[in-house]
């Protein structure tokens, strides 16, 4: 007999299951699949974002694929809050465990082979020819390049509106440096610690940080003093997340000064160690790095400001026909000294690289926070040249990296990349799945 591997009941849910599919939970409540969620090759539960009704109600988050219902607890979730957002769990056989969420919650289980779904020789198959898993997998055929590129482009600017909009409600409310500021900061935290970083963006406001860049006498003096609120705020200082390190080995004379500094600055405002995901995050996105990155940026743009040097930058750059180099140099940064060569405290790392915010993460925070920023700053500014001037860079702007989601949607769609060629239509996918799929919206979407 061929063992079953999780991997096959993976295939049974993808290969079976599709938009309006009727199911029934081993508590007997039918379920029907509204959307069937992204499969997550990261971290979390297996399929994201799904969307599904039951209980006469819709519920949107994640669907976590298991053989056996008892290998929830088995894998440790029920003490994972990355779970907490499973709305059904999917199983081959039901052993009667209860799946259990880390906030106390309970979450219905799913048999596969109590609905009928089938398994041969390890692999799953339909009981009848597999329909599409949504209704715009084949809606594209009849539709000419023209007509996908205009859906695409559309969508792209109504995600370029919704987050200019975001800003001008941040703009009534809060400096716009700091609205700036808070911007940046979120998307140097990924999605995994984007809440941790706005957090400290809240407890260490831009203000403090140009305050301490203004009294430094050199950069780098600047810099240490940055670090040292940046790192000691966020609860990331060694001492602070009980470890210690060697001092005798030079560069982690580093570790020491930094540690003394902040005895001196602690205020009560740090944050907790156990707020951020450390674990299971790339090495070159590690949020100490990322911290750092923005330490070397306030002290860049120290004479002028964050928000003037990098606004001025989108305003130069209109000027000199297309520069895209000169916005991303603009937040390019390569470290020297301890965290050219570390990602983290410890012993050193011949693999870590001293460029600590790069090309793609530089590109990334153009597109999603400085461009739709400077248009509502511009706008309510009384600036209507550079908020035309600024929609026209990012309506121009090249195509930045794929991610998960665009790799997604561009599969789901099947749209190639001839016609995703721009961040704007990079974009466009985007706000189709986060309006459209993941609402369970498919009758609004003109595919």
């Amino acid at each position: 007999m061929i063992k079953l591997l999780e991997k096959d009941v993976v295939a049974a849910w993808q290969s079976q299951v599709q938009n309006g599919t009727v199911l029934t939970t081993e508590q007997g409540e039918p379920v029907e699949i509204v959307y069937p969620g992204r499969h997550n090759d990261g971290w979390g539960a297996d399929f994201q974002d799904a969307v599904i009704a039951t209980g006469g109600r819709l519920k949107k988050g994640d669907i976590e694929v298991h053989v056996r219902s008892s290998d929830w607890k088995l894998h440790r979730h029920h003490l994972d809050p990355a779970y907490n957002r499973v709305v059904l769990h999917v199983v081959w056989h039901d052993d009667e465990i209860t799946t259990s969420l880390c906030d106390g919650s309970t979450v219905p289980v799913l048999a596969l082979n109590a609905n009928k779904l089938a398994l041969v020789e390890g692999r799953s198959t339909a009981l009848h020819p597999p329909a599409p898993p949504t209704p715009c997998a084949g809606g594209i055929s009849g539709k000419t390049a023209e007509v996908l590129a205009d859906f695409l482009d559309q969508a792209g600017d109504e995600r370029f509106l919704a987050k200019a909009t975001g800003f001008q409600t941040d703009l009534m409310q809060i400096s716009a440096s700091q609205s700036l500021y808070r911007g940046m900061m979120g998307a140097l935290g990924y999605s995994r610690n984007k809440g941790p970083f706005l957090e400290l963006a809240e407890r260490l406001p831009l203000a403090t940080l140009e305050a301490v860049a203004s009294e430094a006498t050199s950069d780098e003096e600047c810099l240490v003093q940055l670090q040292v609120r940046l790192l000691g705020t966020a609860g990331l200082l060694p001492a602070q997340r009980g470890s210690t390190y060697r001092q005798d080995i030079p560069a982690h004379r580093y570790v020491k000064s930094i540690e003394r500094l902040w005895s001196l600055y602690c205020d009560g405002r740090e944050m907790s160690s156990n707020v951020w995901h450390l674990s299971c995050t790339r090495p070159y996105n590690s949020p100490l790095r990322r911290l750092v990155a923005m330490s070397y940026l306030v002290t860049r743009y120290r004479n002028e400001g964050l928000m003037s040097g990098l606004c001025s930058n989108c305003a130069g750059f209109f000027v000199s026909c297309r520069d895209w180099h000169r916005l991303e140099e603009g937040l390019i940064v390569t470290a020297d000294g301890y965290w050219a060569c570390h990602f983290d405290f410890g012993v050193d790392n011949q693999t870590a690289s001293p460029t600590i915010l790069g090309k793609g993460r530089a590109s990334d925070i153009i597109v999603n926070v400085l461009l739709p920023f400077t248009y509502a700053w511009s706008k309510s500014d009384g600036r209507p040249e550079l908020a035309i001037a600024v929609r026209d860079i990012y309506r121009q702007y090249p195509k930045l990296s794929d991610n998960a989601l665009v790799r997604h949607m561009m599969s789901q769609l099947g749209i190639g990349r001839r016609i995703v060629n721009s961040a704007r239509r990079q974009q466009g996918l985007l706000h189709i799945y986060q309006t459209l799929c993941t609402q369970g919206c498919c009758d609004r979407c003109c595919l």
